[in-house]
This record gives structure tokens, sequence and C-alpha cells, in this order.
């Protein structure tokens, strides 16, 4: 079986990223070192996917507090208890900013924040509560693997059922994703966790994904790694949505999330909503793939969920690999940015989430189960949350 591709690599103090900037055409590792580098790479979008930017948060703040463990002599935070909490709660809320829409990167701060102050009301010293955040930190990132294992059965599951239902054999199905919710975004993957389990129980005919613009996480990276892991697959453009659902028989579109109201309504990559509403015009099922800490129960609808706005200049300018290919001193193919639209352009709208409504959903996938909606109409997420 082919190999899935990893965002994160960490080992004890040492913490590295594949600079997904530069992916396809460039595997590059990079080093991450302290907090502020942790804040930058999240920001930049060098690492994306709900999950892999908790996990890298979570993974700089046990790398920091390991090393200040370490040092002699010990930095003034590790004075106190107090100093400590004084010390490691401006990180966390300097970290959270870096992209405030995921809300796996909420649950994570607060749950090391948490852990930070149980540690403090048991009475524990300074170390000890120092190594509780450390381990925590590890936990959030060691545990993504065995939850998109579980949800993407489940989906996957669900969905075989769902077509046998409709009078369909549940063989030889198509499925079309938006962005990249594989390993790249960490662990086995969300939705495209669903469709690479269908391949492997021999259940997929073919993966479908949009380019997703303007950073075309999927024509880079979800086309990587259906590559690398062997799956049929056919690369659209966002608007061509609609023309595929006209002319081929597409069985689901799996998506996967980076927060989810308690309503069911969903924040996701730039053009969800577009295609949550050609599936439902199709009569497509619309499936949502994400783990718990996606589902956000303070948040009643998604107008309430913010959405982040990017640079504008990230709508007009494309980077990738010169063509015809040329290689670089280190034997890489060559690279760079070229601007698409005029120069000054005064108006640029550039949302990098839009919401789908919980109406236009199907089935909403944790790694607890499926739900979908009662005969009122309406999501109960309780049991999958």
């Amino acid at each position: 079986m082919a190999e899935a591709l990893t965002s994160i690599k960490s080992s004890d103090d040492k913490i590295e990223i594949i600079n997904q900037l530069l992916l396809p055409h460039t595997t590059e590792w990079l080093r991450i070192d302290n907090i502020e580098q942790a804040h930058d790479a999240i920001k930049s979008m060098k690492i994306r996917g709900a999950p892999a930017i908790a996990s890298l948060a979570a993974l700089s703040v046990s790398q920091h507090l390991t090393r200040a463990l370490r040092a002699d002599p010990p930095p003034e935070f590790l004075s106190s208890p107090e100093s400590l909490r004084d010390h490691v709660s401006p990180i966390l809320s300097f970290l959270f900013t870096a992209r405030p829409t995921a809300v796996n990167l909420g649950a994570a701060t607060r749950r090391l924040s948490r852990t930070l102050q149980s540690s403090l009301d048991a009475g524990k010293g300074v170390r000890a509560i120092a190594e509780d955040v450390i381990e925590d930190g590890r936990l959030v990132a060691a545990e993504d693997v065995g939850r998109n294992k579980a949800m993407s059965k489940w989906g996957g599951d669900w969905l075989v059922e769902e077509v046998k239902r409709k009078g369909g054999s549940g063989e030889a199905l198509n499925v079309l994703t938006v962005c990249n919710t594989g390993s790249l975004a960490y662990g086995y993957g969300t939705a495209l966790g669903l469709i690479t389990y269908l391949h492997e129980s021999g259940k997929l005919r073919r993966a479908y994904y949009t380019q997703t613009a303007p950073y075309h996480q999927g024509s880079r990276l979800t086309a990587l790694e259906l590559k690398t892991l062997q799956i049929p697959s056919t690369m659209i453009v966002d608007t061509m949505v609609g023309s595929l659902f006209q002319h081929h028989k597409i069985h689901a579109v799996a998506v996967g999330a980076d927060r989810i109201a308690a309503n069911g309504d969903t924040a996701n990559k730039i053009g969800t909503y577009n295609a949550a509403v050609l599936a439902a015009r199709h009569k497509i099922p619309f499936i949502v793939v994400a783990p718990i800490t996606t589902v956000d129960l303070d948040v009643a609808h998604g107008s309430g969920i913010p959405i982040e706005h990017r640079p504008p200049l990230e709508a007009c300018v494309v980077r990738g690999a010169l063509y015809p290919p040329s290689l670089d001193g280190q034997g890489n193919k060559a690279q760079g940015t070229v601007m698409i639209t005029p120069e000054g352009l005064d108006g640029i709208y550039n949302p990098s989430f839009d919401v789908t409504p919980g109406e236009l959903i199907t089935a909403i996938v944790t790694e607890k189960g499926v739900a979908t909606k009662g005969g009122d109409g309406k999501f109960d997420l309780s049991s999958v949350v």
C-alpha cells in the first residue's frame, strides 16, 4: 500500500513541518524552534488544515516548556506556578490569533489552558505543572490519526449504505471533494480520509477534486496526495462543479470543516457553499467529515462564525513551477510567482471560508458516528460530539 504524506514530524523537543506553500514541486521541511515561528507558519499557511494547525500550536507550547525545563539556569517564569501561568496564558492567546476561524486551534489552546489551571488548582509544583502541559500538548497531535480513521470509516460505510438504500450497488463510487483534507491536513485525513477508506475497501471508482482557488489547495495538495496514494482521480476547476454533476454520476460530495455550528451550519474553504448548492440541485448527498473538536456548540448558527479574510494580493497572484521545467541550484524545480490581474485593483473580495447552511448538508460525520437530520429537517449533533 502506498504511504501517505505527512505534514509534521516531531520528536522530543524537535519539530519540523513540510512547507505546503512549495508543494507539489518542492518538498522542504522547515524547523520550528519557537512560538513565533509556529504562529507565522500557521498564519502564512506554510501549514494548513484545521487539525494540523492545532497540532503545531500544541506541539510548539510543549517544545517551549521542554526547553525551559532543561535550561540552566531556568527561566524566571519557572520560579512559581503563578509565574508559569502568567507566562503560558498569553502564549496560548497569541497562537489562537493565527487562524481564528478554525475552531480546532481554539479547542487546542483552551485545552492546554484548562490543563494548566487544573494542575495549578491541584497544588502541584511548577515543574510538574509544566510537564502536565507538555504531555497534553503532545497528546493533541497524537490523537488525530485514530480519530481520523474512525470518522473515515463511519462516513464511508454510511455512504455505501445510503447508495444501496437508493437502489445502487454501493460499488464503484464517484466522490467529489473540495480543498485538501488528507494526511497533509494531519493524521489520516477527514473528507479525503473517507475517500481513501473507500479506495482501500474497494468501493471507490474515482475521486474528483476542485482546484480550490485562490490558494489552490486542491490542485497542489489534494492532487499530490491522491497521486501518492495511487487513487484514481480527476481535477476540475471550481466553476466546473455544475457541469460535472450534469454529465457524470457523482454519488457524494465529501468536505471537511473548520467550524460546525450547533445547528449544522458549516464553515469550510471558500467554494464549499457553491458545491453544496449544486449538490442539492442534483440530489447528491453532501457529507461533512470533521473531528469533534470542530463542532462548536457555543455557536448557535453560521452567522456567529468569524470568517477570516486573507490579504487581497493572494487572489491576484499564483505560485508554481516554471514551465517548461528548469532546475535550481539544489536540483529542485525552479518556482516563481506571477500576477494574473491588473495592478492596483481597488476592490478585491478574498474570504478564506464560506458557510454552508445545515439545510444543504445531508450528513455530519465525526469520530463518534454519523448525524443526519430528523423529521423536522434539523440536525441534533449531541450523538456525535
